[in-house]
């Protein structure tokens, strides 16, 4: 899977469905790291968001 680094996990989601896409995993966080989203995009494709903790080392 491919993942892909954003500022702003619920921007990029909303704006990948007005295009067509689909969440699968809305933002779910990974203590101390982050967090990750999944969207489907509308060939189907599954995408991975990434967004860092600022706090993280």
């Amino acid at each position: 899977m491919v993942y892909v680094k954003v500022d702003d996990l619920k921007e990029y989601l909303d704006k990948a469905e007005k295009l067509g896409g689909k969440t699968m995993i809305p933002p779910t966080p990974v203590p101390g790291m982050g967090n990750f989203a999944w969207l489907n995009d509308p060939e189907g494709n599954i995408v991975g968001l990434w967004k860092a903790d600022s706090t993280a080392a």
